[in-house]
């Protein structure tokens, strides 16, 4: 059996597995985050359990991605470690047509 060929980061969808360098099931993608327009792979953010927050992990820590598997440079302690990721707050509105009264 071969191994699967390696697939663009721009083809990571939500549910994907996460799996470290050891092979253990770390977590699932929530969200790739970057500019697909501009090419730029920023990290995931990785849902490891239904009452647990979201775990952002840098694109240097991504290994290698496989349909329906993204494999992680780091092991299950080292992903342990890794920062929670917080949604970005939402961006505001500045307004230019207002007026002093």
């Amino acid at each position: 059996m071969t191994d699967p060929d390696p697939v663009s980061w721009l083809l990571i969808e939500p549910g994907w597995s996460v799996v470290g360098r050891d092979g253990d099931e770390l977590g699932k993608i929530a969200e790739v985050v970057g500019d697909s327009d501009k090419d730029i792979f920023n990290g995931l953010s990785v849902s490891h359990g239904l009452l647990r927050s979201k775990v952002y992990v840098p694109s240097e820590l991504v290994g290698t991605i496989t349909e329906g598997q993204v494999e992680l440079d780091l092991d299950a302690d080292s992903f342990a470690e890794l920062d929670d990721h917080d949604e970005p707050p939402p961006s505001e509105i500045v307004r230019s047509d207002t007026t002093d009264l």
